[in-house]
């Protein structure tokens, strides 16, 4: 059976992307990062997500990379933007994936998996510059360098099945695959009971996927 490091956030993207490789009958091991983020909600929702989905096994990893500070989701004095902004907003997380990539990666080497799932999306998304195609393209081509696997012939693949979709066809593929998003939590200042603030980038985006989609939302609001 193929093997598959899932990066789990807890939103509705990475579920969704973990429902898509567990429907191809892979072996799905999901990493979650602490990384200091204020919406804690999420780490509570990816045990959740990983349960209901049937993760192998579901790992947390505490990474000081929040007080390197830099974002609004990891310094409490930047106030989270409730308009969208143009370019890259304060939500960013400077060099997030490229962290969280490498330590899947280093746990993929470990579990002998063949590739690294990550819900990141370039259509309906915040601008991050580590959401694009370009992005994986080239951490994949890092991957086959920088691993023994690589070097023996056996690189690991950077599948990133949502990077072309909208949010609505996030929903509706999700929905298919029997994803209940009501476990799911994507907002960036959710209350410690995981209900979304309604206002923010990732809400926006989240509630105009489903109303895209015709499905009900059923994100609990504050």
């Amino acid at each position: 059976m193929q093997r598959a490091v899932v990066l789990l956030s807890g939103g509705m993207d990475s579920a969704t992307a973990l429902a898509i490789a567990r429907q191809r009958g892979t072996e799905c091991y999901t990493l979650a990062f602490d990384y200091g983020q204020r919406h804690r909600a999420e780490l509570v929702a990816a045990r959740r997500v990983a349960a209901a989905l049937g993760s192998a096994r579901h790992l947390e990893l505490t990474l000081p990379i929040g007080a390197l500070g830099g974002s609004a989701l990891t310094d409490p004095a930047i106030a989270v933007p409730e308009r969208p902004s143009l370019g890259i907003p304060v939500t960013y997380v400077p060099a997030r994936n490229t962290v969280f990539l490498s330590l899947a990666l280093a746990w993929s080497e470990v579990l002998d998996a063949q590739s690294i799932v990550v819900g990141v999306n370039h259509i309906d998304y915040s601008g991050y510059p580590d959401c694009r195609p370009e992005f994986i393209a080239a951490f994949e081509r890092l991957a086959q360098l920088a691993t023994k696997q690589g070097i023996e012939g056996r690189g690991i693949t950077i599948d990133a099945p949502l990077v072309q979709l909208s949010k609505a066809q996030i929903v509706l593929r999700g929905m298919d695959l029997g994803v209940d998003f009501s476990l799911t939590v994507s907002c960036y200042q959710a209350d410690e009971e995981g209900r979304a603030c309604g206002r923010c980038d990732a809400c926006r985006l989240r509630r105009q996927g489903f109303v895209d989609a015709g499905v009900a939302d059923p994100t609990r609001y504050a």
